[in-house]
């Protein structure tokens, strides 16, 4: 029988642990600032010990005292924490385990790697959600693709799965702030909360339809561009059930991205208690799914836990690996707990809760183009068949745009950048037929949904929609402007705009040119410049904390 000692013990994940602890046969010691609660939490439960300290005082004087044969730190959050307590236990040569999400905590444990080596003791961080079982799963989908392009993750909470202090101090201290992002090939920022999309997460057994999610700052960022074959792009998003909650959490991001609020840490005395006041909505399923893209194949996992079942997910890793440090499996040193599972280590726990899941594998329809334009696509230059075949491409861009309010008033519905010279990504995401285009000038973005209809190019900007033909030769291919409607509502062609664009390949690059020009109006804007598929652009190292 071993003795563990739990920090955070009796709070939301903390006291799921314990019970899973427990329930394995070990002693629990239940730490937390308040013994009081401590206390009610173990009354009880038979080989459960309340102790009053936490990570920020005292700890060490309880580590001494009670001598535990296992550390873990549940109490969160971990996004501005330091490693006074791994250090601890290095030094008193007891195993450390945690469920860190904290991207910079999580991926710069290694600091301390040459130290736990030394002293014969294992020190794991990131033993939850992200990055164990997400690093589980995306290792399973990947398995047997040459190279990874792409991979993608979302969480959405049931509404009563995320109340905890410490979920919601985690959150917000990311609400609009800078999350750095491997995309084409290169470090790009976005923003906390913000890219907000809707998900379905679709099982055999059961159905969410979307759920608003939008991007969290996770350890699996820093840490899957440089554990995968062809070094992929990765986002991960989260959220909760309740829409209302993604949007006032969405509005709240601008100030903070706007530099009028250095970030929302301080507003949960107040955020917390409002949110609390809605647990009475929403419903008690929880889900996450995990999309794995290389080449024309695309993977994706999908969990539901129904009957309020997901908050346990989070602890799952802790209790696998926690029983492995304790068997003496796990080898000394300091590292994240990406690689510490398999997806199969899993299963038996989930099957005895209300979850299901499955991996689903299909393959990717031709690109837009290829099937608007049958065999005259593969007479194209082969740097612009390659760009339409590809999930992302870098390279540069120049905007003109056109002078005088109603120029400035039509860009501005198209979402087109200011006039300048800018470092370009391209992003090209497809879904259900349909391919997404989003640029990227220097920061500022602007997508556009294309899709086919009755055989010609529909581009949509916003509530503008564009009718294209695509004649083309061995020379490149052009978009020839057939119709467009605002809002779905058909305007007269006369009054459109007159657009000429052409794509071609020049010194090896794709190269591009679009410009719009309004009757009355005259230039609204144009836009030029050259990519390359990401694979085929420059690949530097990813960033990582140094030791």
């Amino acid at each position: 029988m071993s003795r563990i000692l739990v920090i955070g013990g009796y709070g939301g994940f903390g006291a799921r642990l314990v019970r899973r602890l427990l329930g394995a046969g070990h002693e629990v010691l239940v730490a937390g600032r308040s013994l009081e609660k401590a206390a009610a939490f173990c009354a009880g439960l038979e080989r459960a010990e309340p102790v009053g300290a936490d990570r920020a005082g005292g700890i060490g004087m309880v580590m001494a005292r009670h001598r535990p044969d296992l550390v873990i730190d549940a109490a969160g959050p971990f996004q501005a924490s330091g490693y006074t307590v791994p250090e601890a236990c290095i030094a008193m040569r007891i195993p450390y385990l945690d469920l860190a999400d904290g991207r910079d905590f999580v991926s710069g444990i290694a600091v301390l790697d040459k130290a736990a080596k030394a002293a014969g003791v294992a020190v794991i961080a990131g033993a939850s959600s992200v990055p164990a079982l997400s690093g589980a799963v995306v290792r399973k989908l990947a398995d047997g693709l040459e190279r990874i392009d792409r991979v993608e993750m979302a969480i959405s909470a049931s509404n009563r799965a995320s109340a905890g202090v410490s979920v919601a101090a985690a959150i917000l201290s990311y609400v609009g702030r800078p999350v750095r992002l491997w995309r084409g090939k290169r470090w790009e920022t976005a923003y906390g909360w913000q890219e907000m999309q809707r998900e379905d997460f679709v099982t055999a057994d059961g159905v969410l339809r979307g759920r608003l999610v939008a991007i969290a700052d996770v350890p699996d960022h820093a840490i899957a561009p440089e554990r995968l074959a062809g070094r992929p792009a990765v986002t991960f998003r989260a959220g909760t059930e309740l829409d209302f909650q993604m949007l006032a959490l969405w509005l709240m991001s601008w100030p903070v991205r706007w530099g009028w609020l250095s970030s929302l840490t301080r507003a949960s005395r107040w955020l917390t208690p409002l949110y609390r006041m809605t647990l009475g909505f929403g419903g008690d399923r929880s889900a996450m799914h995990v999309t794995v893209r290389g080449g024309r194949t695309e993977r994706r996992w999908t969990l539901i836990a129904s009957d309020g079942d997901g908050p346990e997910i989070p602890v799952l890793a802790a209790e696998l690996i926690a029983g492995d440090m304790l068997a003496g499996r796990v080898v000394p040193g300091a590292r994240d707990a990406w690689d510490a599972l398999t997806l199969e280590r899993f299963e038996p726990l989930f099957a005895r809760l209300a979850i299901g899941h499955e991996i689903v594998e299909r393959q990717l329809p031709e690109p837009l183009y290829a099937r608007l334009m049958g065999e005259r696509f593969a007479k194209l230059p082969p740097m612009v068949r390659a760009m339409h075949e590809s999930d992302e491409a870098v390279g540069e861009g120049v905007v003109e745009r056109g002078t005088g309010p109603l120029a400035g008033l039509f860009a501005a519905m198209m979402g087109m950048p200011p006039s300048g010279r800018y470092p370009l990504h391209v992003a090209f995401a497809e879904r259900d037929g349909s391919e997404t285009w989003h640029r990227d000038f220097g920061g500022h973005r602007f997508r556009s949904v294309l899709s086919a209809k009755r055989g010609l190019a529909v581009e949509r900007f916003g509530p503008l929609r564009f009718a294209f033909d695509l004649p083309s030769d061995g020379e490149g291919l052009r978009m020839a402007f057939r119709g467009w409607s605002l809002f779905g509502v058909p305007l007269p062609r006369f009054l459109g705009p007159r657009i000429a664009a052409r794509e071609w390949q020049e010194d090896g690059r794709f190269r591009f040119e679009v410009d719009v020009a309004v009757p009355l109006v005259g230039r609204v804007i144009r836009y030029s410049g050259w990519l390359l598929p990401a694979g085929e652009a420059a690949d530097p190292v990813p960033e990582r904390r140094s030791a």
